[in-house]
């Protein structure tokens, strides 16, 4: 029988970004949801229970190869080439001062994350989600109210999570970009802070695959 690729990728990963990406698979299986293969969360995988698990580790000249394969009968699990495994969709809009603003939707409704400020165009609006598109995923979280290190150190990223109490006791978090711009917050204060951290962990999982409208 023939061998068909269906998706394939290849790039260079820091270790953290190669967390991140396990990382990510971890959560979306223990759920029993479709896995996303890609960055853009548009290719996925729902497996079936109880698949084949292979860990072979090798060494050819100067070079080591850790292989992870996972596999199981076609007629068990579900590929789909076409997804959205994002649950948030980016709403880019223009406010009464006439400026652009970008808010990100869960499909339950709430506004899990927004611009945090205007811009002059739509295309300058566009340029800010994409580099939250980018950044959020791997970036780390910071919480102000410690004095230590990120506690989440996962991928690569320019961004950090900055969580925070605010003047009125609530939890909230902004992504601040390495050259010191806040380039998107929680919108919202949160009760605790564990409420905050689960509200910047849906971004971090639904802003890479969410569609603009």
């Amino acid at each position: 029988m023939s061998e068909e690729t269906i998706y394939e990728s290849e790039e260079t990963r820091s270790r953290r970004g190669l967390a991140t990406y396990f990382r990510r698979l971890a959560r979306r299986l223990s759920r029993g949801e479709p896995v996303p293969a890609d960055e853009e969360q548009t290719v996925t995988v729902e497996m079936p229970a109880d698949p084949e698990f292979e860990v072979e580790l090798e060494q050819e000249g100067e070079m080591v190869s850790l292989e992870i394969d996972v596999e199981w009968p076609a007629d068990e699990g579900i590929i789909d080439t076409d997804a959205n495994a994002s649950k948030a969709t980016f709403d880019l809009y223009e406010d009464n001062a006439e400026e652009w603003r970008w808010r990100l939707v869960h499909d339950n409704g709430n506004i899990i994350a927004d611009s945090s400020q205007g811009y002059a165009s739509k295309q300058k609006a566009k340029q800010g989600l994409e580099s939250v598109r980018k950044n959020a995923p791997g970036a780390h979280v910071l919480d102000t109210s410690k004095d230590d290190q990120p506690e989440e150190d996962e991928g690569a990223s320019k961004g950090t999570f900055e969580l925070f109490a605010d003047s009125g006791a609530k939890w909230r978090w902004r992504l601040r970009h390495d050259n010191g711009e806040i380039i998107a917050d929680s919108g919202q204060g949160y009760s605790s802070k564990q409420k905050a951290k689960q509200g910047l962990r849906s971004v971090k999982t639904n802003v890479r695959g969410a569609d603009i409208r």
